[in-house]
């Protein structure tokens, strides 16, 4: 056992000391998170920040400066493993933006705690070292005669240290402020030099917002390259019909028709692909608030925000929306989600958008408990029973349901595992996942059949589609990614990870057919006002009726780097800029085919800015129009 005078005169030498520790768990972030890992770079833009902390400490404070030496390795600690965490899901560098959501931590526990690998809590090791060090130095120091004093920095070598360190920290940040790529901007600035930079970049940057009477549809869809055709295909043909919207938890498009040692996965959602309309190129509009981003994405045709959930930024507002349309149109409006209506804010959401009602945890209850509420059979069954009330009542509906039993870290109970997985799937996320989404394609068989048995499937539209990704690339270790491979027959990659299925049945219309018209949830607003014969001339919309167009650009926002856009060849990725950016192509198309312009990158980054311009500027909602609780 090291002696505490030892000890004692290490920490004599705490700049040292503190330099070491700090730059060996930058190196773990930089492993985690960047390709390359840990180089010289990690050295030159993550060790000036420790240095103009620790000058400042050296200089300011007069006694108890390991105290703060111990904080401040506490502080940048806690947020290199918040920055492994958050890209273990997101795939990019956790900010401030995503750090005002730890309070979602505790809710989604156990999907935050899977994706920590063991050798993550190594950065916290030394803390417990040094706090039983100095509880045990302080008592050492009490039995001496002599009081331990450390010797002091020189003031003029401080000063030359914080001048050199901020130098090198300015000129981090300022050479790479104007990369469009976030994960590359970390990389070049160094990861704590761009948490500062995102505080201030917020702060300072000028709300530049583009005049309310700039902002036309026919701007959007000149920038889109698209024109409204003169006869759309499928106008008014379900005028009058009930609408159901089924959003399914983490649905990935690969599911459909997936077989495993001959049997298939999802033999419900295969059925519905196979006998109605299936659209292959579909993909996810979320942002950080994830499946909520999506509910607001659907219901308003809108992108969501740069840094936050919509539910955080936009529901303030009075938003154009799809139940308000139908309302209009003398429908009624529900929305039913097992989970509370006050995760994620749904209240406010609900409310901005105009549902006339809403069913949570305390219409479902918790019995049958499946990853946060009731389970997937539950949510069918009791809304089947509402649904069937409104129905009675002879107005049409428009009803959106919430699907969780799927919600990663996909942990069904074993009595609801019905899909026996080969052995190489034991204990994987990717065997969990698929155990989850069988399961969750049981529970919308029964409810399918429920609704077919009671007429109402006759005379309803019925939408399905995946709310967002459910194997992040960066959450799967060698094994999974190569399960992956084996289920694709391809590496697995960003266009198969966002890419979610559309089904869509039209009583007495829908036919079987495959459909590689590209779109995205942001269009489905769009398409539904075309199936119901709704005019949107009075409505800025910023998707498109995928029926009617054969053109389309999908910008993502959160999880890939600004300015990444799908369009009906490829995805593309910028770099530092479009120059050095990266063209993905999308499944079953040929690499040969076009690469995204750089007229097409450009107009998307302007798509994302009349949209950042649009909202904000739309009249407060009226705090005095709820929707009605749930009712037992």
């Amino acid at each position: 056992m090291i002696h505490v005078s030892l000890w004692l005169k290490l920490i004599n030498r705490r700049f040292l000391l503190f330099t070491v520790i700090l730059a060996l768990k930058g190196s773990l972030a930089w492993y985690v998170v960047f390709a390359d890992g840990p180089s010289w770079q990690t050295v030159v833009t993550e060790v000036p920040f420790f240095w103009v902390i620790f000058c400042l400490i050296e200089w300011f404070a007069k006694r108890r400066k390991v105290m703060y030496y111990v904080i401040v390795n506490l502080l940048v600690t806690v947020l290199y493993f918040a920055v492994l965490m958050y890209y273990k899901y997101y795939g990019i560098i956790a900010t401030y933006h995503a750090l005002k959501q730890a309070d979602k931590v505790t809710a989604v526990g156990n999907s935050t705690y899977s994706l920590m690998d063991p050798y993550y809590l190594l950065v916290f090791f030394d803390i417990f070292v040094l706090a039983g060090f100095l509880i045990r130095a302080s008592f050492k120091a009490r039995s001496v005669r002599k009081p331990i004093r450390v010797k002091p920095f020189r003031k003029p070598a401080i000063s030359i240290m914080i001048t050199i360190s901020f130098s090198l920290c300015f000129f981090n940040i300022w050479t790479n402020k104007a990369s469009m790529n976030e994960n590359k901007q970390a990389e070049e600035m160094g990861i704590l030099n761009y948490e500062i930079y995102t505080i201030f970049a917020d702060t300072t940057e000028d709300e530049d917002l583009v005049e309310m009477e700039d902002i036309t549809q026919s701007t959007i869809d000149q920038l889109k390259g698209i024109t409204k055709p003169v006869a759309p295909q499928f106008e008014g043909v379900a005028k009058g019909k009930n609408l159901l919207i089924i959003q399914m938890e983490s649905y990935q498009n690969f599911l459909i028709g997936l077989k495993i040692g001959g049997k298939e996965l999802t033999p419900n959602m295969n059925k519905l692909a196979k006998d109605d309309f299936h659209f292959n190129h579909f993909y996810t509009s979320v942002g950080q608030g994830t499946t909520s981003d999506a509910e607001f994405t659907v219901n308003t045709s809108l992108y969501v925000p740069k840094h936050e959930p919509a539910t955080d930024n936009y529901v303030g507002k009075a938003l154009p929306s799809l139940p308000k349309l139908l309302k209009a149109q003398g429908y009624e409006t529900a929305t039913f989600h097992t989970n509370q209506v006050d995760f994620w804010n749904r209240r406010e959401l609900y409310s901005a958008v105009g549902w006339d009602r809403y069913y949570d945890r305390d219409f479902f209850g918790d019995d049958d408990h499946i990853a946060f509420g009731a389970s997937d059979e539950v949510l069918y069954n009791k809304t089947f029973g509402e649904l069937q009330k409104i129905n009675a009542g002879g107005q049409p509906f428009y009803a959106q349901m919430i699907t969780m039993s799927s919600h990663h870290p996909f942990d069904i109970p074993s009595k609801k595992v019905m899909f026996d997985l080969p052995d190489e799937y034991e204990g994987t996320l990717v065997g969990h996942y698929l155990e989850a989404q069988n399961y969750a394609d049981y529970a919308l068989g029964q409810f399918i059949d429920q609704l077919k048995s009671s007429g109402l499937w006759d005379n309803t539209v019925v939408m399905l589609y995946g709310d967002h990704q459910g194997l992040p690339l960066y959450s799967l270790d060698k094994h999974e990614k190569t399960l992956m491979e084996l289920m694709l027959g391809h590496e697995y990659g960003y266009t198969d990870m966002f890419n979610i299925p559309l089904v869509v049945h039209i009583p007495g219309v829908s036919y079987p057919k495959e459909l590689d018209n590209t779109g995205g949830e942001i269009d489905i607003l769009p398409t539904v006002a075309n199936l119901m014969g709704i005019s949107l001339d009075n409505q800025i919309h910023f998707g498109e009726d995928i029926f009617n167009q054969n053109y389309n650009m999908l910008p993502m926002r959160h999880f890939l780097p600004s300015g990444s856009v799908f369009t009906d060849h490829k995805l593309f990725l910028p770099g530092k800029a479009y120059a050095d950016g990266e063209n993905y192509p999308l499944p079953n198309v040929p690499d040969t085919a076009s690469n995204v312009t750089e007229q097409q990158y450009n107009n998307t980054l302007e798509l994302l800015h009349l949209s950042d311009s649009y909202v904000p500027q739309l009249p407060d909602k009226d705090p005095n129009v709820v929707p009605e609780a749930p009712k037992q």
